[in-house]
C-alpha cells in the first residue's frame, strides 16, 4: 500500500482534537511510515505575521493576507509548504519532494526568500508541522475505519483541494469527490 498522493479524509467517529474534521494530503509513505500536510487547519498567523518573525521583508502581495496552516501535531516550530511544480522547476530550492507531476513539498527557507521577492511558485500552502505515522501505524488506522484515502488523478481537483478551495470547504469537498455524504456515515443521523 502506497498512499504517497493522495488524500485521507477523517472519518466522522475521530476524535484526536488534531485531526477531527480534517483533511491530509500524503507527501510520503513507505515501509518506513508516512507523512502528511493537514490542508484545511488554519492557524492564527498570517503570511504577513511569519514574514516578519522570519525577519524577511515581502514585496507587497495577496499571498501575505492569507493564513498559515497548522500542517500536523508534528515540528509545529518548522515550515512545510505545498506548491505547484509548474512554471518553476522543482529542483531550485534545497529541500523539496516531488509528490506528483504536479505538487511539492519544500521545507528550505529559500521558498520564502522567493515567495517574499514575488518569484515563488504561483500556488502554495503553507503550513506549520506535519502529521506522521511510525511503520506500520497509518495502515492499522485504516483498517480501523479511522480515515477514508482519496486518490484522484485528476490535476484541477488535486489543486483544488490543496490550493483554491476556502479551508472550511475542503471536507465536505473531499467527501463529494468520493460520492460521499457525511450524514450517511455517522453514527447517529440528524433530525430534520
Amino acid at each position: 500500500m502506497n498512499l504517497t498522493g493522495q488524500f485521507l479524509i477523517a472519518m466522522p467517529a475521530m476524535t484526536d482534537p488534531y485531526f477531527s474534521k480534517t483533511v491530509t494530503y500524503i507527501c510520503t509513505h513507505n515501509q518506513d511510515g508516512a507523512m502528511g500536510v493537514i490542508i484545511n487547519r488554519s492557524a492564527d498567523i498570517t503570511v504577513a505575521d511569519l514574514f516578519e518573525q522570519i525577519q524577511l521583508e515581502a514585496e507587497p502581495q495577496p499571498l501575505l493576507k492569507e493564513t498559515v496552516h497548522f500542517g500536523g501535531p508534528v515540528q509545529t516550530e518548522r515550515g512545510f509548504i505545498l506548491h505547484d511544480i509548474m512554471p518553476a522547476p522543482h529542483d531550485e530550492f534545497n529541500s523539496t519532494i516531488v509528490i506528483n507531476n504536479s505538487v511539492a513539498l519544500t521545507t528550505s527557507k529559500d521558498i520564502l526568500e522567493a515567495t517574499a521577492q514575488n518569484k515563488g511558485p504561483q500556488k502554495m500552502l503553507i503550513a506549520l508541522g506535519y502529521a506522521g505515522w511510525a511503520a506500520g501505524q497509518l495502515e492499522s488506522e485504516l483498517a480501523q475505519n479511522a480515515w477514508l484515502s482519496l486518490e484522484t488523478k485528476n490535476l484541477s481537483d488535486i489543486h483544488a483541494l490543496i490550493f483554491d478551495k476556502a479551508d472550511h470547504e475542503k471536507f465536505d469537498c473531499a467527501m463529494r469527490m468520493m460520492g460521499l455524504n457525511l450524514a450517511n456515515l455517522s453514527d447517529v443521523a440528524g433530525h430534520a
